[in-house]
């Protein structure tokens, strides 16, 4: 069989159902043999440092604050030590965007590495569930063997033991998250106080709990083939270009099994050992091409590899490469496609950074009071009443002071306290009086623009508009 035939073989093939279920539609539950080797090695150290970041990021302050905060409840989020509010909804919405096209790009580019490497789906579930799993019940056929056998003393031993520390770590994780979301010391009260005291987030922590220790302890792959959406967006991310765990079918084509002395010279270097299929945690034949379920975790090349050195085959019949590099021996990583998407990123990215940088830490906002027009006074002047409002975005107190820059003949008065004060990251609401001489006034709407200064230093400038009298003339 020559290149051409076996390309056309190749792309002919397909499937017409996903491995975890079989045609009645139950689910097929998955055994995967455990895998080793060098990149299972490399994931390892991968999910070292991010396993310790993740769970380290609750307690990593600065300034004294939270290096990291994601509070929905009270809308209030920090990132690497910049607090942002709902007044910041422009740069959360822009930081999300770029995320999203960043991750686009990624997958253009790498596929679903993101998937195999760093999502915390694939982390805990592969590096951590599985491995209590492999420790305790062994390898997949001795967890085939133990669900199927009668419950001795030493299968309600195993079982017991797996489901408490599965439930133990899923308490774990249920915390850290909660710290992320209402902050260490928050979750720290909630644990050593009684739940009463803070039934929201007792409850907040039971819901989490509950919700890990049923993904990792049953939904399992089916998190990543059924609910993430990120595999089916595969179908319009990637290209021939994109660089995935692929299995080289010209090399392997046709497989078959390795008979002692007898000549391979009509069959590939796939000796159909099927243990790329076993190892693989969603259940997948990684040469069927590639394929919705397939996370990109490498373990099939790790266990090809291993299998290609025994039968003295180089290795690589599975690797990372792109469809183009297979057939045309060719890796292009730049392609129109990628440079547009880089460019668009890059832009974001820009922009996204200008607007953090250049941002203030008061935002001031000057509106009329509903309902109310202007006023003449016995001076012949004309008032107007408005209501200012302050928001302090830092994680220290301000003292402001309002200045009206023009008209310059304007005066202000400020209701209340002289001094205008702004605690941290708290909001301040005040009354002001406008007051302009008629000769002023030459429509019924003047610009009056307002500057925001703390010891001498402009923070920020707002605009509003004064009403007078339409028949006044300047």
């Amino acid at each position: 069989m020559n290149n051409t035939d076996q390309l056309y073989q190749y792309e002919e093939e397909f499937r017409d159902s996903i491995a975890t279920v079989d045609e009645k539609g139950k689910r097929v539950w998955v055994y995967p043999k455990k895998p080793a080797g060098f990149f299972h090695n490399k994931r390892v150290l991968v999910t070292l440092v991010l396993l310790s970041l993740f769970f380290a990021g609750p307690f990593l302050k600065m300034n004294g604050q939270p290096f990291m905060l994601f509070n929905i409840f009270e809308r209030k989020f920090i990132v690497f030590g910049q607090v942002f509010w709902p007044q910041d909804f422009v740069l959360l919405a822009l930081t999300l965007i770029t995320f999203f096209v960043f991750v686009i790009l990624f997958t253009v580019v790498f596929g679903r590495v993101w998937c195999g490497w760093a999502c915390p789906q694939t982390l805990f579930m592969e590096m951590v569930y599985r491995k209590i799993e492999y420790w305790i019940e062994g390898d997949a056929n001795q967890q085939r063997k133990l669900n199927v056998a009668p419950w001795t003393k030493e299968k309600i031993f195993k079982k017991g033991t797996k489901q408490f520390l599965f439930v133990g770590i899923a308490v774990l994780i249920a915390h850290t998250a909660m710290a992320y979301l209402i902050g260490m010391d928050q979750v720290i009260a909630i644990v050593q106080e009684p739940p009463s005291e803070h039934l929201a987030g007792f409850i907040g922590l039971i819901a989490f709990t509950g919700i890990f220790y049923f993904v990792f302890a049953w939904f399992r792959e089916q998190a990543c083939i059924v609910v993430c959406p990120y595999g089916r967006l595969q179908g319009v991310l990637l290209s021939k270009d994109s660089i995935v765990v692929a299995y080289d079918w010209i090399r392997g084509e046709p497989h078959g099994k390795l008979k002692k002395n007898e000549p391979r010279i009509d069959k590939g270097d796939c000796i159909d050992c099927k243990l790329c299929v076993h190892v693989c945690p969603t259940g997948i034949d990684i040469r069927h091409g590639t394929q919705l379920e397939c996370v990109n975790c490498t373990a099939c090349i790790d266990a090809c590899d291993d299998v290609m050195v025994k039968i003295d085959k180089p290795k690589g019949l599975i690797r990372f490469a792109s469809y183009n590099s297979i057939v045309n021996k060719v890796q292009k990583l730049w392609n129109p496609r990628v440079l547009g998407y880089t460019a668009v990123l890059t832009s974001l990215l820009v922009l996204l950074s200008f607007l953090v940088f250049t941002r203030s830490p008061i935002e001031t906002t000057v509106l009329k009071v509903p309902g109310t027009l202007f006023q003449r006074t016995d001076k012949g002047t004309i008032t107007n009443l408005y209501n200012i409002e302050f928001v302090n975005k830092s994680f220290e107190d301000r003292e402001l002071k309002i200045t009206v820059v023009s008209p310059s003949e304007t005066i202000m008065q400020l209701i209340g306290e002289p001094n205008l004060i702004l605690p941290a990251e708290q909001f301040v609401k005040r009354v002001m009086i406008l007051e302009l001489p008629t000769g002023s006034i030459n429509s019924a709407k003047t610009s009056i623009e307002i500057e925001v200064s703390e010891n001498g230093k402009v923070l920020e400038r707002v605009k509003t508009k004064f009403i007078g009298p339409v028949s006044s003339k300047k």
